[in-house]
């Protein structure tokens, strides 16, 4: 048997790819010789990545996407599908922050959101390409968490429940959709240097880091990046159902 390790030609769409993990995604699937789709709840960052790859003679197109409109999931998925031909991969990344305490007033449209945003987005944009994928010869889902889905941090219940439910989500569709031939994976990443995490203070960001993780530091962007390829190429076709902590050793270290 011979498995293949080249994306080249290969579909990919990266949701909340114009800033953070997903630039970086989209940028490294490009790189990997894939035509990628730059969706984002902004458009004008969405193009702006978009613009980078390309100059770079790169395959990719921008659109504007709000995953939590279940409608223009809908409308965009066909779009890059007619645009590039199909779709092989979906990249569910797009995010944002929700802490709030349980006994705020502001809790329930913090959860609303949160669950709207992190986790019935996966699903409806899954279900959306799910007669492409099912076109596709090595066809790819991941989706993005976070090691808060594993261990979880005072005020981000909201934040937690919804991450938890991604790799819930990710693990029953891995088992309903395996005899396709499509899988379904989760990465989980810990302390990454994001916007998310560009108001925390770079002194308490190195505390952390050195007290909490095993390498000691933030991670980067593309180094979660890389491991989301990793999982899509063609040659990682009987890796399923797993939730991967790209987390420094967060969640290895007791102390």
């Amino acid at each position: 048997m011979t498995l293949s390790r080249s994306l080249k030609g290969s579909i990919a769409l990266v949701t909340g790819a114009g800033s953070g993990m997903g630039a970086a995604t989209a940028r490294v699937f490009a790189a990997e010789g894939a035509h990628v789709a730059v969706t984002d709840y902004d458009l004008a960052s969405a193009e702006a990545v978009a613009y980078e790859i390309a100059q770079e003679g790169l395959s990719c197109a921008a659109w504007g996407l709000d995953v939590s409109d279940p409608d223009r999931i809908r409308a965009v998925v066909g779009e890059i599908a007619a645009k590039f031909g199909g779709l092989d991969i979906v990249i569910n990344n797009a995010g944002i922050s929700a802490f709030c305490p349980i006994d705020s007033d502001a809790y329930d449209a913090v959860w609303a959101k949160s669950l709207a945003v992190l986790l019935t987005s996966h699903q409806q944009v899954i279900r959306a390409a799910l007669p492409h994928l099912r076109k596709s010869a090595a066809p790819r889902i991941v989706n993005i968490a976070s090691t808060e889905a594993l261990g979880a941090t005072s005020r981000d219940s909201p934040y937690a429940a919804a991450k938890a439910g991604v790799t819930g989500l990710t693990r029953a569709l891995a088992v309903e959709l395996g005899r396709e031939g499509i899988t379904v994976n989760c990465i989980c990443p810990g302390p990454i240097a994001t916007g998310m995490t560009a108001a925390i203070a770079d002194d308490d960001k190195a505390v952390f880091a050195k007290r909490r993780t095993a390498l000691g530091r933030y991670g980067q962007p593309e180094e979660v990046a890389h491991v989301t390829v990793s999982l899509c190429l063609p040659a990682a076709s009987y890796i399923t159902g797993a939730t991967i902590p790209v987390d420094g050793g967060l969640m290895a270290r007791n102390a």
